[in-house]
This record gives structure tokens, sequence and C-alpha cells, in this order.
């Protein structure tokens, strides 16, 4: 069997999400995936704690992409400013060429309530290492915590958007849409002197 080769966690996590499309990902064992590409279950251990990681493995990269967004926002940049940064940052990292897999691996989420659970809990630890960058900026706590909440959930829904199988555009112009809509609505919300002060 085929053993430590170049590219193997890829050529692993391109077998799993072949069979969880096709198998279902409770149906589908560690032991098949490795099989599937020549490998042992051992290589597939060394690579992935467990099948579920091979749908979340780039969780660090996301999480430093928004941190770096952060870093490299202007040091008098609003909270709000300092997120959209971090959003721009963050979407580089989904390129045309990952919309495909990007839809296949969401699909596979969605069919799974563990696995939506394990989605969610990613996008919480998004917002707290957000939360904290901007707390090191000098950001009061609540504006922190609101800025990185908001942030998330509109990387959240951009995402959604743009795995749309009709969707061309850039996940940075998406999600640069989707915050624009937000500003406005609560520009207008305060506007009316319906909220309160």
């Amino acid at each position: 069997m085929a053993r430590w080769e170049p590219g193997t966690a890829e050529r692993l996590q391109r077998a799993a999400l072949e069979l969880f499309t096709t198998r279902g990902f409770e149906r589908t064992t560690a032991t098949e995936i490795a099989e599937s590409v020549g490998l042992t279950e051992r290589t597939f251990f060394r690579h992935y704690s467990d099948k579920r990681e091979v749908l979340f493995h780039g969780q660090d990269e996301l999480v430093r992409t928004f941190l770096a967004g952060v870093d490299e926002a202007p040091p008098d940049a609003s909270p709000i400013e300092v997120v959209a940064a971090a959003l721009g940052s963050a979407s580089s990292v989904f390129t045309d060429e990952r919309r495909p897999h990007s839809r296949t691996r969401q699909a596979v989420i969605d069919e799974n309530p563990a696995l939506q659970e394990r989605e969610r809990h990613k996008l919480a630890s998004i917002a707290t290492a957000v939360t904290g960058a901007l707390r090191a900026r000098g950001v009061d706590e609540l504006a922190a915590t609101l800025a990185a909440e908001t942030g998330v959930t509109v990387f959240a829904i951009a995402f959604t958007r743009w795995i749309r199988e009709d969707e061309q555009r850039s996940l940075a112009d998406i999600a640069a849409d989707v915050l624009h809509e937000l500003l406005t609505l609560t520009a207008a919300a305060q506007d009316s002197g319906r909220l309160p002060r």
C-alpha cells in the first residue's frame, strides 16, 4: 500500500468527501476512506484524529486569516472597520476553485446534526479569537464582542450565499454586501428614533 506520499492529506480529504456524499457520513469509516486511495487506516490517523476532522481540518488556517485581517487594519480603525478587514482577509482563502469543494463539504454537514454543531463550534471559536484580538487593540469588551459576533454572522451568511449553485461573485464581495446591508439596517433603525439610545 502507498505510504507517506506528498499530498496524502488532500487525497484522503477528496476520498472522504466522495464517500460521505455517496454513502453518507455515518456509514463511512476511516478504514474505507484510507483503502479507497490505497492507504492504511494507520496512515489516515496520522493525518486526521477522526473522520469528522477531514471536514474541519482548515479551521486553524481560517482563524489565522481572520486575525491577519485584524492585524492589518489601521490603528485608528473602528471595531466594525477592523471586522470588515478581517472578513476581507478570511474571504481571500475561498477562491473560485474552492467553491465546488465547499459546496460538497457543506452538503455533507447539512445532512448531519452533529456536524452542524461542530460547524457552529468552529464559528464560535473564530468569534472568540477575533474578540480577543479586538480587546488587544484596546476595544472594550462589549464592543469587541458585538463586532466579532457580527463579523462571524456576516461571514456565515455570505458563505451560504457564495456556495449557491448560481452564485458567481467572490466571497469578499458578498461579505462586503452583507455587512453593508447590516449597517444600513441599523442606521435606518437608529434614524427612526424608535430604538432606545
